[in-house]
């Protein structure tokens, strides 16, 4: 079998698909506390706990509905962000003129609260969710196996990010977003209702957010820490990005997980912190992100 460094070449490419897998998943979630701190300024610590409810409302409408996963795949994002939109209106909004630490304090414990209902109902041990079976199987390509979910799952989250980025980047309702973060006064003098605008953008990071569960229910089982596990890589890959940078969160979410792929091949001890140790070596040399702007 032919070797890449004295590594067999189906188990290099084998961890480079799950380095891709883990970083669609960093860039959907990064992409969505980009566009809450970008546009709202608030640091979203419950981001996590909605990426696990996308799971769960994904697990509810198969076991308690009978709806699978294609209808999952979009109702659960509607659901979870019309819970965000609520949770927006009610507290988060009263925040917006105070520190960032207000913010964070808020959605950690709004977190932990989430969590621990779910861990209450459901435990600990995880339940299974199904792939699709128009997904089951796989390709057999010359140097690996493409399980056809897998696949899946990273074309999906590729469309998801480029569509969101060209929405806020070339649009005219991205247009209106951005401004009203930097003028809110003079947007809303314009007939734009801005609060609405802040509202539907927090729901909407929500929502993709959620559409993360539902991509991760049938690779990893639906169990209320599966937040708790990816939310402060996630939160770290926004870091090496660049706070509120759309384009840097969806790249570095793919490059890190590719990153953490070879790391598994080559150091397989290091393949948990890496990520981390890349995070402070970014902060030394520029600690407004890769894409970031100092302020």
């Amino acid at each position: 079998m032919p070797t890449i460094l004295g590594v067999p070449m189906q188990a290099l490419f084998g961890q480079l698909l799950l380095g891709l897998i883990n970083g669609s998943f960093y860039a959907i979630l990064s992409l969505g506390l980009a566009i809450i701190f970008g546009l709202l300024n608030i640091i979203n610590f419950t981001h996590g706990a909605q990426y696990m409810m996308g799971a769960f409302v994904a697990w509810m409408l198969l076991n308690y509905a009978g709806l699978g996963y294609w209808w999952a795949l979009i109702l659960a994002p509607v659901i979870v962000g019309v819970f965000g939109v609520v949770l927006e209106r009610l507290l988060i909004a009263r925040l917006y003129k105070l520190d960032h630490l207000y913010g964070l304090l808020l959605t950690f414990g709004l977190a932990l609260i989430i969590q621990g209902l779910f861990r209450n109902q459901y435990g600990v041990s995880g339940l299974p969710y199904a792939i699709p079976p128009e997904m089951a199987g796989g390709q057999r390509l010359p140097f690996m196996f493409l399980p056809n979910y897998r696949g899946w799952v990273v074309v999906a989250s590729l469309v998801v990010c480029i569509a969101t980025w060209l929405v806020i980047e070339k649009t005219k309702l991205g247009a209106y977003l951005r401004a009203a973060t930097e003028n809110p006064t003079l947007v809303q003098a314009f007939g734009v209702n801005v609060p609405l605008l802040l509202t539907l953008t927090y729901g909407f990071g929500v929502a993709l957010a959620a559409f993360a569960g539902v991509l991760a229910a049938p690779v990893y089982s639906v169990n209320p820490n599966m937040g708790a596990d990816i939310i402060i890589v996630v939160f770290a890959v926004v870091v090496i990005g660049g706070m509120g940078s759309i384009l840097g969160s969806i790249i570095t979410g793919f490059a890190l997980g590719l990153v953490e792929g070879l790391t598994k091949v080559f150091y397989p001890e290091a393949s948990s912190t890496v990520i981390f140790v890349i995070m402070v070596l970014v902060l030394l040399v520029k600690p407004a992100g890769l894409f970031g702007r100092a302020a």
